[in-house]
């Protein structure tokens, strides 16, 4: 049997990298060519690599360095040479079809005391970077860090920003995932961004795709197996993480995770959509990307969270792999989300037909998902299972996101839906739950403008591919008028926030809700401290639940929150005696006011003539 070679060191990072003393490393798999030769823009010349081991091509060119364009010549034993660029292009200046360039990794970051938060202390805050601003850049996000950090925010989330085709994308179309999008402002805008960020007190989160990659300018198959027909997602071919050649595939995806932790310094990854990652494997892709990022983290010395987007309520995404888990960090938790969302407008088509409003709101304290093991109609099998072992901070909640909000036909927030005393019910309770929260850019002051689906393809065929795709997509909505054209310049400009909202009226009032309430989850350890026990949800009919916690040991510490959803009157009794710490419709938050909260000793009853969501702290009374 003949030797095996062993893979590339540590040191041969795929991609284009610029060494300490001069010239610059390529490195790349391309198994399916026979020789593999690097092509500057510049006419000089075309420089072979060598091939190695496991379809590897790696040299060292000494005359290159930051900034130089470049591309890779394919030979291959039938047909011509093929011209791409690098899978592994950490810089695209001049977008996805354009040369690759060597980047600059000598940024002088300021960042070195900066330390994240722990999962309990976080606030995420989901952003798209093209929509955020006027500008729709890294470097524009910038000016706007100060106000987040005023509401309580921890931590931005990109949506995803690896570079797609045009300049107009939700980012799930990412090609060259080592590349961010060049219309955003390249590597050196996100670096810029990161190290601002963490001056400001805030971390950053990138949402990243493992599942697929888009298919416009997509060239992985002419260099390997990078993709598998034995699996197939949503949205194009599987990636090959468990057939020949999974190795290599496996390692452009680790070594990508790991890359933005080391040369972006970003404080956490969240992975899309991995139930449509298949992998057989004994060590699963998941587990395996998460220790490596975990070994990075703590080698500089900081903590990184690793959060999964999933659809299955599989609690085994966050267990350790000792009993079988694959190690992450955290999970999103949608089922938040869709039982708010039908407890507010009643909507029952689509997967909401699965949800019954605060019902599924007390299985999920007791049992972190709605469907633990229930029986689904909407995907007409038995889904998910407990995990009450799991702490509330590894579930990440949330009221609205890129996709409950993106992915409705016209792209309506909130402000479309609920009037504002339901959508002050809607942030008491999502900020009031022991989980992660995490806000959708714009909601905490009631952004009217839509958030819709826009992409800037050049395909003919693929535009219209995608036009037909939000059609069927759409199918079991209730309101079928036409989508807005997804190719169309006005979709992308409407859904750019307006952020000069914020101090006017509802949108000020919301706005002094939100920091109110994030001020409230510091300050009071048993909404969401770790050391408070078990959240006691209570239902006291469909439109009226209740939940309290504890701090062992400091019984004065006990919360209680009142949600109620339902427009008639209701009362409620307690036993213990708690004062009134929040009221979302309080006349000083443009509300009706009228809650009436009697205590004695040992009892407190609550009227509440509408809806809204109280928080109630046990007295000192109740203490001694």
């Amino acid at each position: 049997m003949p030797p095996v070679d062993p893979p590339p060191s540590a040191r041969d990072l795929l991609g284009a990298t610029a060494l300490p003393g001069g010239g610059v490393r390529f490195v790349v798999w391309a198994p399916l060519a026979t020789r593999v030769e690097v092509l500057f823009d510049d006419g000089r010349r075309a420089e072979p690599l060598t091939a190695g081991a496991r379809g590897y091509h790696a040299g060292t060119v000494a005359d290159v360095r930051p900034g130089d364009r470049y591309r890779y010549r394919l030979h291959r034993a039938e047909g011509g040479p093929l011209d791409r660029s690098d899978p592994a292009s950490r810089w695209q200046p001049d977008g996805l079809h354009g040369w690759s360039a060597v980047d600059d990794p000598g940024f002088a970051w300021t960042d070195a005391a900066w330390r994240p938060r722990p999962l309990h202390e976080q606030v995420l805050y989901e952003l798209h970077v093209g929509t955020f601003t006027p500008e729709g850049t890294f470097d524009a996000i910038v000016p706007r860090l100060a106000d987040l950090a005023d509401l309580g925010v921890t931590t931005i989330e990109l949506m995803p920003i690896w570079q797609f085709p045009g300049e107009r994308n939700w980012g799930y179309d990412g090609v060259l995932p080592y590349a961010p999008q060049h219309s955003y402002g390249g590597p050196a805008g996100l670096r810029r961004l990161v190290d601002a960020a963490h001056a400001a007190g805030i971390g950053v989160i990138l949402d990243v795709v493992y599942n697929h990659y888009g298919p416009e300018g997509n060239h992985l198959a002419d260099f390997g197996p990078y993709l598998t027909d034995r699996y197939d997602t949503p949205w194009g071919q599987a990636v090959n993480v468990d057939g020949p050649d999974s190795d290599q595939v496996r390692r452009y995806a680790v070594e990508n995770a790991v890359r933005w932790v080391r040369d972006f310094h970003v404080d956490g990854l969240r992975l899309d959509a991995v139930h449509a990652i298949v992998d057989t494997s004994a060590v699963h892709l998941l587990e395996e990307l998460a220790a490596a990022v975990h070994r990075e983290a703590a080698q500089a010395g900081r903590e990184v969270h690793v959060i999964a987007e999933s659809e299955l309520s599989d609690p085994r995404l966050v267990r350790v792999p000792e009993v079988g888990g694959h190690g992450l960090d955290g999970q999103w938790l949608d089922d938040v989300h869709h039982a708010l969302h039908v407890a507010l407008t009643g909507e029952r088509t689509g997967y909401f037909e699965d949800y019954e409003g605060l019902v599924d709101l007390e299985r999920i304290l007791r049992d972190r998902f709605a469907y633990a093991g229930r029986y689904s109609v909407h995907r007409g099998r038995t889904v998910g299972r407990p995990a009450r072992d799991v702490p509330y901070e590894r579930f990440v909640a949330c009221t609205q996101n890129h996709d409950q909000v993106g992915n409705r036909m016209l792209g309506e927030r909130q402000s479309d839906l609920l009037d504002l005393e339901q959508r002050k019910v809607s942030a008491a309770a999502l900020l009031l739950l022991p989980f992660t929260p995490m806000l959708w850019m714009g909601q905490e002051y009631g952004e009217v403008a839509p958030f819709q689906y826009f992409v800037s393809h050049t395909d003919p065929d693929l535009v219209a591919a995608v036009q037909h795709g939000r059609r069927r997509e759409f199918a079991y909505f209730a309101d079928q008028r036409e989508p807005p054209d997804p190719q169309a310049t006005e979709t992308f400009e409407r859904s750019k926030l307006d952020w000069s909202r914020r101090e006017d009226g509802e949108h000020a009032t919301l706005l002094a809700l939100y920091r109110h309430l994030l001020a409230l989850r510091r300050e009071l350890p048993a909404i969401a401290g770790p050391d408070a026990g078990e959240a006691v949800p209570v239902l006291h009919g469909p439109s009226t639940l209740t939940w309290s916690r504890e701090v062992p040991g400091r019984p004065e510490a006990e919360v209680l929150v009142v949600v109620h959803t339902g427009a008639e009157p209701t009362e409620l009794s307690r036993t213990g005696s708690f004062e009134l710490a929040l009221d979302t419709a309080a006349q000083g938050f443009g509300g009706p006011g009228g809650t009436e909260v009697e205590r004695s000793p040992d009892r407190t009853l609550v009227r509440l003539p509408g809806p809204r969501v109280l928080l109630l702290q046990a007295t000192p009374s109740e203490a001694t």
